[in-house]
């Protein structure tokens, strides 16, 4: 950090009148070091942290904030950059101006000076009480791990998900017992196959009790802050301060949206509810919902999640599956490098080459749950590629399946299938960026469109010949059954309405948390308020994630912003679309959709890069339709 501000009082204080060059693009060359050094550690501290790091952290992110605050206060420095005109400057270097000036003046740089000093203020309070939050359910989702002392209560469960129950109870020391450890959203895998009613309930309610006494009051001081914080750059609320910065236009666009959505959604939610009481033969709870629908499943499609998973053995579906459909869409290869020692024996190092044998970069699978690991699935950017810096990619995709016990094959579900497509989306995103400044580079671009290329690249998970090469039985080798596979892709539009239902209820949330007027007293109160006022508190189906384990939003940049999934999905669906037109799994394809868009990184207007890719503006009725809301 000190060395990052001695490169910005040098270039505030540069006695030469201000340039792009001795300005702008000397701010892009600094802080190289720390930049580095913040990426290693950020991603020490999420995939595999310890009391150690996690002191660390919490000493370190205030001082970076105080340190980013340092930079963009600067009057000298956001001085010299207000006088450099566009003229004369190329596209991606008029961006990059352009860019700097809305950074600074969202930074507060154009605030009176008690103004600043209070905004420095909230800014360390926010980031120290994001960093209580991570720490807090981290250490709950740990702690609420069900125990289980009979194998019998394992009733329903496969084998192999039996002996990774065993397996985690032995690393936390408590051998001959079962321990199911929590994902981070509110549903739990084994709900959908545990015949044990009371087992199914103490699973969900450790779920959905994580996070409750301690991050109450502090998510409401959070949401207090954001608002004041709001308030201070001028700006109604914390959603209206986010949403100026993306690709919606008004968080009025983003509450039209939502709100076509949410009456369909709740209406075929109620449909399928009724289904599955009709099949239960009793009144549900919100333990049951998963279990029936799985045997709707099987009666309707006779699909069965157990009899599907010996064919998404881990190994082959990133090879054969992943790598496979990005080698014939884009033309890149993999070699595994074990020679390459990566942050966890569970890291594996695979060097990317495109076609023509140069090197793209370098990606790193880092797939199993641990306890010193946060929950969900995600991907960071080691190194972020720039011509500037002449830096390539590396990059890293983080899963947390669970690790079967030695010499085991890791069998997946088919949700944790669809999840390495899609993480591996966003990791093409930063593979493929060719742009010179790092500011723009990868995944740097706007929260509610960073998700449109992950989600697109979940298409090649069913696609047939995609599917064929990777579903094939772990031992046998044998491809899945035609019928199986033909039963499964009919089955994917259904229970879109639960599904729909919980992720438009944590977005309900997330929404209401950020644009209120008056700040909340009491945090599960606010909540149920807000799910009603919104209409889809459904008792059936609970929030993706409640607020209190809501981490997208408290500690993972996603405030105001986990809308941007559905509106990512607008631009999917009518990729999805495009690609159906134009003959699907076609090298000119993927290399039209790697020009056009994923290299472009942020060095142009996303919306701009979706149309010249496209051709036009996004339609909706894609979504509306793969939804089954038309």
């Amino acid at each position: 950090m000190a060395e990052q501000l001695a490169e910005v009082e040098a270039i505030a204080g540069d006695t030469e009148a201000p340039t792009f060059d001795n300005t702008v693009a000397a701010l892009e060359r600094s802080g190289q070091v720390l930049t580095r050094v913040s990426a290693v550690f950020f991603n020490q501290s999420s995939s595999d942290t310890n009391p150690t790091v996690q002191e660390i952290q919490k000493q370190i992110i205030p001082k970076l904030t105080q340190h980013g605050d340092a930079i963009h206060l600067n009057r000298p420095l956001f001085a010299r950059i207000k006088q450099i005109s566009p003229d004369g400057l190329d596209a991606e270097q008029a961006w990059l101006l352009e860019r700097y000036v809305t950074d600074f003046v969202r930074a507060g740089a154009e605030l009176g000076a008690g103004d600043q000093e209070r905004l420095k203020a909230l800014n360390e309070e926010l980031s120290t009480l994001s960093t209580r939050f991570e720490q807090n359910l981290l250490a709950h989702t740990n702690a609420s791990a069900v125990i289980v002392d009979d194998v019998a209560q394992l009733d329903g469960l496969s084998d192999d998900s039996v002996k990774a129950a065993a397996e985690t109870a032995k690393s936390r020391g408590l051998p001959g017992k079962y321990v199911i450890p929590l994902v981070l959203p509110t549903g739990q895998p084994g709900l959908a196959e545990l015949t044990d009613r009371a087992l199914r309930e103490r699973i969900h309610r450790a779920s959905i009790q994580r996070g409750v006494p301690d991050n109450e009051e502090l998510i409401v001081r959070i949401a207090t802050l954001r608002a004041e914080r709001a308030k201070l750059l001028g700006y109604p609320t914390h959603a209206a301060y986010v949403v100026a910065d993306q690709t919606a236009p008004t968080t009025e666009a983003v509450t039209e949206m939502l709100g076509k959505l949410t009456p369909p959604a709740v209406a075929n939610a109620h449909r399928e509810a009724d289904e599955l009481r009709e099949q239960a033969g009793h009144d549900l709870e919100p333990w049951d919902w998963s279990f029936y629908a799985e045997k709707v499943l099987k009666e309707r499609y006779a699909i069965d999640g157990r009899q599907m998973r010996p064919y998404f053995e881990l190994d082959r579906v990133l090879r054969d599956g992943v790598f496979h459909a990005a080698t014939l869409l884009y033309g890149i290869t993999f070699t595994e490098r074990p020679d390459l020692v990566g942050y966890h024996p569970d890291v594996r190092v695979f060097e990317v080459f495109n076609e023509d044998g140069s090197q793209l970069g370098l990606f790193l699978g880092d797939y199993y749950a641990r306890p010193s690991k946060r929950g969900g699935a995600w991907m960071n950017s080691l190194v972020k590629q720039s011509t500037l810096e002449g830096t390539r990619p590396v990059v890293v995709n983080n899963l947390n399946i669970a690790k079967p016990p030695a010499g085991e094959p890791t069998l997946m579900t088919f949700e944790e299938v669809n999840t390495m497509f899609h993480e591996f989306g966003h990791a093409l995103h930063g593979l493929f960026s060719e742009v010179h400044y790092p500011r723009f580079s990868g995944t740097a671009v706007p929260r509610d469109f960073v998700e449109y290329p992950s989600q697109v690249n979940e298409m090649w998970a069913v696609w047939p010949s995609v599917l064929a090469n990777y579903a094939r039985h772990w031992q046998t080798g044998d491809p899945m059954p035609k019928d199986l596979l033909d039963r499964m892709l009919k089955s994917q539009k259904y229970n879109q309405g639960y599904k729909t239902v919980e992720y438009l209820a944590a977005t309900l949330l997330d929404w209401s948390w950020h644009t209120f007027q008056t700040p909340p007293e009491n945090a599960l109160t606010f909540e149920h308020e807000a799910l009603t006022t919104a209409g889809v508190d459904l008792k059936l189906v609970p929030p993706r994630y409640r607020s209190t384990y809501f981490a997208h939003i408290w500690s993972s940049g996603y405030s105001a912003g986990y809308y941007s999934y559905i509106w990512s999905e607008v631009l999917d669906a009518d990729t999805v679309d495009w690609f159906h037109e134009n003959g699907g799994l076609l090298r000119e394809n993927g290399d039209t959709f790697r020009q056009k868009l994923l290299s472009k990184g942020g060095s142009v207007d996303p919306m701009t890069a979706f149309q010249s890719f496209r051709g036009r503006t996004p339609r909706i009725e894609p979504l509306l339709d793969r939804r089954g809301l038309l």
